[in-house]
């Protein structure tokens, strides 16, 4: 039990984040069970009182699944926040790379939450689609992606509690300089990759993405997005940190959400998720419904410049005030 309370309930914030969560489920689950019974007896080419009264439940759930998941969305940085605010409390860990190392159920729930993410994404997206056509085309299609939603809501909450219940907070845990640092135990540059080779992989991928926008190869554009995503994050990682933080020996890809450096992660981690999401999403939609979404690739360009300028940006003035790299 007091392992329990002690993981748990170590911050307000914990207290707030499971609140929401649990909240959350409990509206996920009320659509949940309305979301067979319209599945089942959808039928928007009837005029019967049985469609009219469907339609008028569909409008409801639709309005419960929405407002939850949009909430869902802004409860993603916070539960960022909350994990880099139990740094505090924590023996060892300096932000939230040693807590989300703390155990072996923080990767794989981090993880999750991202994928959960992206899936709403294209739920909304499809939503807004759906319920500017007159006939509702897609309805059962959105009902069918948000029933996935709500499995994987099941394992999310799941693997909540047991990650929050088993960070200890009487043995000390890994710093992020011991993670990530240059003498690090943990991950390293994949296919041992040098940084030269890195920065070089990143800007010629930043640039394919830019070039085959113009191709209209949406299954390219799919893997060209999942690439740059991978080499994305370890340049970030283990050169652009560096000179956000203004320290060779500081690599970390969750220091920089902290208020000591603006909280410039979030802009910097949203944009690389935007713009891989969009990127993704134009091929998803349209595997999904059928039609063309090259114009949501527009969007995938727009973020992902945003976070290769915003990343070049801290090289580009280190060097001004230095007259050095680092």
């Amino acid at each position: 039990m007091d392992k329990f309370v002690n993981s748990i309930f170590l911050s307000n914030e914990i207290i707030i984040f499971l609140f929401v969560q649990l909240t959350l489920f409990i509206l996920l689950f009320v659509a949940f069970y309305f979301s067979f019974f319209i599945i089942k007896n959808w039928d928007f080419s009837k005029t019967s009182n049985k469609q009219y009264k469907l339609e008028k439940t569909s409008y409801l759930v639709i309005l419960i699944i929405t407002f939850t998941l949009i909430v869902k969305i802004f409860l993603f940085p916070y539960f960022a926040y909350t994990l880099d605010n139990l740094s505090n409390v924590v023996p060892g860990a300096m932000c939230a790379a040693g807590i989300v190392g703390a155990n072996k159920y923080g990767q794989i729930n981090l993880f999750l939450k991202i994928v959960i993410l992206f899936f709403i994404g294209i739920w909304l997206i499809i939503n807004s689609f759906d319920i500017k056509e007159k006939t509702y085309p897609y309805t059962k299609k959105k009902y069918f992606l948000y029933i996935f939603i709500f499995i994987l809501s099941i394992f999310e909450l799941i693997l909540d509690f047991l990650f929050l219940s088993n960070i200890p907070t009487k043995e000390p845990v890994l710093c992020c300089s011991v993670i990530f640092g240059v003498n690090s135990i943990g991950s390293k540059i994949p296919f041992e990759l040098s940084i030269y080779t890195l920065l070089i992989l990143f800007y010629m991928i930043y640039f394919l993405i830019i070039f085959l926008k113009k191709k209209k190869k949406a299954f390219l554009n799919l893997l060209t997005n999942f690439l740059f995503l991978y080499i994305a994050y370890y340049a970030t990682t283990y050169f652009f940190s560096t000179y956000i933080y203004e320290l060779p020996t500081h690599q970390c890809p969750f220091c920089m959400l902290q208020k000591e450096y603006f909280f410039v992660g979030y802009f910097i981690w949203g944009s690389l998720f935007l713009g891989t999401f969009f990127g993704v999403a134009s091929f998803v939609l349209k595997l999904i419904l059928k039609k063309d979404f090259d114009f949501i690739y527009r969007y995938s360009i727009i973020f992902n410049t945003l976070f290769v300028f915003s990343n070049s940006f801290y090289v580009i003035r280190y060097f001004i005030v230095n007259g050095v790299f680092l």
